[in-house]
C-alpha cells in the first residue's frame, strides 16, 4: 500500500515535467509575404480581377459580399 502511495505523486510530478518539454508550435516568419490583392496569377482567380490591381480586388470583395455573405438580401 505504501507503495501505491508512493507512485500517485510520482506520476503527477512526471505529468507535470512532461507538459513542461513541449516545444511551441509556431508557424514562423513567412519571408515571401505579399499583399493579398497581389494574389496568384493562375487560372483559378476570381473573373473580373486583375492580379496586382487593389482596385479589382476591393470591388471584388464588395460585390462577393452583397451578393453570397449577405443573409438579408438572400431571403
Amino acid at each position: 500500500m505504501k507503495r501505491a502511495g508512493m507512485l500517485v505523486p510520482l506520476l503527477a510530478v512526471l505529468a507535470a515535467l512532461a507538459a513542461c518539454a513541449e516545444k511551441p508550435q509556431t508557424l514562423g516568419s513567412n519571408k515571401n509575404h505579399v499583399a493579398p490583392y497581389q494574389g496568384a496569377q493562375n487560372q483559378f482567380v476570381a473573373p473580373g480581377w486583375t492580379p496586382t490591381d487593389k482596385k479589382s480586388w476591393e470591388q471584388g470583395l464588395k460585390t462577393r459580399m452583397q451578393n453570397t455573405q449577405n443573409e438579408y438580401s438572400k431571403t
